[in-house]
């Protein structure tokens, strides 16, 4: 599975939808208020995505404690159904030129978007061809 192929842009679902956000997926536990299914123009709304109850109503009180928010929220991709949702987004940025992730928060600079972004982006930059053991044992003799 890779990444690379698709674009991932990240975007407040109460902006206009527009035709260049390709597939939009909505990473939020809860419905947005006040839109409706037509306006949203959700694609896709995998809840197991986004952060748990407990986690959703914690961050608000502490938005500064980002670095906290985000290991207790990639925490919880160690789920068995976070998990297969994570799979079955790659299966979409696999398959599309574009993937915007939608989020409702108030904070358009960091949110549980963001961070999946992040994650995502990262992943793709961390593949790398796997060491022979012939490099881990040469590597590993030096003292």
């Amino acid at each position: 599975m890779t990444a690379a192929r698709a674009t991932i842009a990240v975007k407040r679902v109460y902006e206009e939808p527009q035709d260049s956000d390709g597939i939009r997926v909505l990473v939020d536990r809860l419905w947005p208020r006040g839109l409706t299914k037509d306006q949203a123009r959700v694609d896709a709304w995998p809840r197991e995505l986004a952060p748990s109850n407990e986690l959703r109503k914690w961050f608000p009180a502490h938005s500064e404690e980002r670095a906290e928010f985000r290991k207790r929220y990639l925490s919880e991709f160690k789920a068995a159904s976070a998990a297969k949702a994570f799979e079955q987004l790659h299966k979409l940025l696999d398959t599309s030129s574009r993937v915007t992730l939608l989020f409702a928060s108030k904070n358009a600079e960091y949110n549980n978007a963001t961070v999946l972004k992040e994650l995502i982006v990262g992943e793709s930059l961390k593949r790398k061809k796997p060491r022979t053991a012939r490099q881990r044992s040469v590597g590993g003799s030096r003292k």
